[in-house]
C-alpha cells in the first residue's frame, strides 16, 4: 500500500484502504494470476493498482486539539476539594471530683 501511494505524490499514504489490498491479493492468490514472473515487476503492481482506482476519502482536518480523556470518577463529580490544612485548637479540661 505504502509502495503504490508513494508512486503518485499527491496522494496521502492514509487513503489506501487496507481492505481492498487484502481482497486483491487474496484474489491473486486464488487465481494464481501472475505466478510466472517474466515481466518486470513495478513498485504498484497488481494490488497496488486495485488500492489506486479504490482510495478512500481524504482526512478531515482536525478541528480540535487532541486532549487527554478525563476518567469519570465518582469522587469528582461533586465538583473540586478544598484540600489546604487549617490550624486546629485543641483544649482539653480535667475535672476532679472533691473527697
Amino acid at each position: 500500500m505504502a509502495d503504490a501511494t508513494g508512486t503518485r505524490p499527491e496522494i496521502d499514504p492514509d487513503r489506501a484502504s487496507f481492505t481492498i489490498a487484502l481482497h486483491s491479493a487474496r484474489d491473486l492468490v486464488i487465481q494464481a494470476a501472475g505466478v510466472i514472473a517474466d515481466a518486470v515487476i513495478d513498485l504498484a503492481g497488481t494490488i497496488g493498482s486495485h488500492v489506486l482506482t479504490a482510495l478512500m476519502p481524504a482526512r478531515r482536518i482536525r478541528t480540535r486539539p487532541r486532549v487527554i480523556k478525563r476518567a469519570i470518577s465518582k469522587y469528582n463529580a461533586k465538583g473540586t476539594v478544598d484540600r489546604t490544612s487549617y490550624k486546629a485548637t485543641i483544649s482539653i479540661d480535667i475535672l476532679t471530683t472533691d473527697p
